[in-house]
């Protein structure tokens, strides 16, 4: 007659240990691939995609009020008042003042344009900067030069200059 001993339970589910090492390792894990995509940078990334579509955007319209109007090579008609090769920071109200500080690109405190006014039949709303709070101002610059140049600035870019001229 044989005697068979059991010094082993049945056991069922995991121990506390095996528990905390698989939590170990995907709290690693999720460290290492956030680190990786760096999420401030893509936020950054997606701004600047929203400046370089509204700068392309504002010179289009722009462009088409010049054609549609034929407007003369200053073109007052669709710009407004302005001098050129002076740098303005575009807004969207009548606003004389504060655009050298939320647009460090604008020639003086006082360079500001309201295209606002001006574009009306081409925008509902002139585009404004993603990180734009300040109301009326749009966070972009406008150039034209003396050859009918005109360059729309982000003055705002977070990671490269964006800058669009036509």
């Amino acid at each position: 007659m044989t005697i068979k001993f059991s010094f082993q339970k049945e056991r069922s589910g995991f121990t506390l240990i095996e528990l905390l090492l698989t939590l170990a390792i995907i709290s690693v894990l999720a460290i290492t691939i956030l680190v990786a995509i760096k999420p401030a940078q893509r936020l950054a990334d997606a701004r600047d995609a929203r400046r370089a579509q509204d700068v392309n955007e504002i010179l289009t319209g722009i462009h088409e009020c010049v054609i549609d109007k034929k407007d003369s090579s200053n073109m007052n008609t669709c710009l407004g008042s302005h001098t050129v090769a002076v740098t303005y920071e575009i807004t969207a109200a009548d606003i004389s003042t504060g655009c050298k500080t939320l647009c460090s690109n604008a020639t003086s405190d006082s360079s500001c344009l309201n295209l606002g006014a001006t574009l009306t039949d081409y925008f509902t709303e002139i585009p404004k900067d993603p990180s734009e709070s300040v109301t009326g101002h749009t966070g972009y610059s406008l150039t034209q030069f003396t050859n009918g140049m005109v360059v729309i600035d982000a003055c705002a870019a977070e990671n490269s200059v964006i800058k669009v001229s036509r």
